[in-house]
């Protein structure tokens, strides 16, 4: 097995991590908290539009948990909470590093908007 494919294959087991912006509690002393929230891509494969589209649905989700609640009931929601969605939505991307993945945010965000977040963006995608 070539070094790619085992990397390729071991996405689905080692999954994603979205780690989102700064949010605040309390009352009189905010206290500053970082959110993460692990996103699997277990059972999908991100070679295929089916997969690539199901774990693209997943990061958006998760972007918008961490941004918004956190799955927390103390937690207020981030302040600008489009900027901390759409900056968790980038770095999960980035991160990930999946052609398919990719060209799902393109459908959305421009070359600017993947290139202000450090998205690779393959000759062919940009080309279209």
């Amino acid at each position: 097995m070539c070094p790619k494919t085992a990397l390729m294959s071991a996405w689905p087991v080692l999954g994603a991590a979205i780690v989102a912006c700064t949010l605040f509690a309390g009352d009189v002393v905010a206290k500053e908290v970082t959110v993460a929230y692990q996103v699997s891509a277990k059972g999908l494969d991100l070679r295929q539009p089916a997969g690539a589209k199901e774990f693209y649905g997943r990061l958006k989700k998760a972007a918008w948990i961490v941004c918004t609640h956190g799955n927390r009931v103390d937690l207020q929601a981030s302040p600008d909470r489009e900027g901390c969605y759409e900056k968790a939505l980038g770095d999960a991307i980035r991160s990930t590093n999946a052609p398919l993945l990719t060209q799902l945010y393109l459908q959305t965000h421009t070359l600017r908007d993947a290139a202000a977040r450090g998205i690779d963006v393959p000759v062919q995608v940009a080309a279209k």
